[in-house]
C-alpha cells in the first residue's frame, strides 16, 4: 500500500459522517449508471469512499448497488429531486457534529484533500475551490447545514430541484484548493480519468491499491523493496521467478500473521536467496584457482 495511504489510514481521524450523492441521472453520459462506471477496474463510487475511511457513518442517497464497504442507504423525495433534496434525506441520518459531504463520481479524491476540509478550523463548511466553490466535495457544520436547508425549504418550498449553489451564500466558508477533485460528468471526462491512471508515476499505486481491494487486504507493502526483489529473481535466477518469488513472499508472509514486518523479514530473506543464487554465476565461482600470466 502506498505511503500516503497508510499514513492517511493511520492518522486519527476527526469525528465525522459523510454522505455521498449517489443519485443523479448522469444526461451527459446517456443516462448511464456513473457510480458503477469504472476508472482502474474499480466503481466510481468505491472510488469515493475509499477517500474517506475515517466516517464514523457512511450515508450513500441513492439506488443500491455492491458496494466494498458498509454504507447506509438512503432515497430522497421524490427520487430524483435533484442534489439539495438528497443532501437534505441523507443528513436526517448524520449524528456528528461535521459532515463530509461529496459527490460519487470522484475518481482521484484522496485522503489528504478529506482531512484538509475536516479542518475546518472557526469556520461553518469547507468546500474545494478549483475556480469556483464545489459543494459536492466539501465539509459542513451539521448544524449550520441544517439551518440553511431549512431557511431554503422555508423561502422555497419542497427542495426538489433547487440549485446547490443557494446553499452556500450565507456560510462561513474556508475555500480548499485541490487538484484531485475532478468529477466524470462526460464520457471524455471519464476516457481521460482512465488513460491518468496509466501514468508512468501513478500507476503502481493505482495497481497495488485496486489489487489490495479487490483481495479484501490492506497490507503495509515496501513497493521499492519488492520491486527490487522482483529484478534480482529475474536476472539472477530467470524470468519467470520475479512473480514467482513474490508469489512466494506473499504466501510465507500470510502464513507467519501477514503484518509489515512478516512481508518485511520474508522479502529480506528471499533477497539473500536471490543474491547467493547470483553469485555462483560470477567470476571465480567455481571455486577453482586460475592461473597468472
Amino acid at each position: 500500500m502506498p505511503a500516503s495511504v497508510r499514513q492517511s489510514r493511520d492518522t486519527p481521524w476527526p469525528p465525522h459522517d459523510v454522505v455521498v450523492l449517489a443519485g443523479g441521472a448522469a444526461r451527459r453520459l446517456g443516462g448511464s449508471d456513473k457510480p458503477s462506471l469504472t476508472v482502474g477496474g474499480r466503481p466510481l463510487l468505491d472510488r469515493v469512499l475509499a477517500a474517506c475511511p475515517g466516517a464514523s457513518t457512511t450515508i450513500v442517497v441513492g439506488p443500491r448497488r455492491p458496494v466494498r464497504r458498509p454504507v447506509r442507504w438512503v432515497r430522497e423525495e421524490p427520487p430524483g429531486g435533484g442534489p439539495l433534496a438528497a443532501l437534505d434525506a441523507g443528513l436526517r441520518y448524520v449524528t456528528r457534529e461535521t459532515a463530509l459531504v461529496l459527490s460519487a463520481d470522484l475518481p482521484f479524491l484522496h485522503p489528504s484533500t478529506v482531512r484538509s476540509l475536516l479542518d475546518m478550523g472557526g469556520e461553518e463548511a469547507a468546500v474545494v475551490h478549483d475556480g469556483r466553490d464545489q459543494p459536492l466535495v466539501a465539509a459542513y457544520r451539521t448544524e449550520p447545514l441544517r439551518r440553511e436547508l431549512a431557511l431554503l425549504r422555508t423561502e422555497y418550498g419542497p427542495l426538489t430541484g433547487l440549485p446547490l449553489r443557494l446553499l452556500l451564500p450565507e456560510l462561513r466558508l474556508r475555500r480548499v484548493p485541490a487538484a484531485d477533485a475532478g468529477d466524470c460528468d462526460t464520457w471524455e471526462d471519464l476516457v481521460a480519468a482512465r488513460a491518468r491512471i496509466r501514468d508512468h508515476g501513478t500507476v503502481l499505486d493505482e495497481w497495488t491499491t485496486a489489487v489490495a481491494e479487490e483481495l479484501g487486504i490492506s497490507p503495509e507493502l515496501d513497493v521499492d523493496a519488492l520491486l527490487d526483489l522482483a529484478r534480482d529473481a529475474a536476472h539472477g535466477v530467470a524470468r519467470p521467478a520475479a512473480p514467482l518469488t513474490t508469489f512466494l513472499v506473499g504466501y510465507a508472509a500470510a502464513t507467519r500473521g501477514g503484518s509489515a514486518q512478516d512481508i518485511a523479514d520474508a522479502s529480506r530473506a528471499a533477497a539473500r536467496l536471490a543474491e547467493r543464487w547470483a553469485a555462483e554465476t560470477g567470476p571465480g565461482a567455481t571455486g577453482e584457482e586460475t592461473s597468472g600470466a
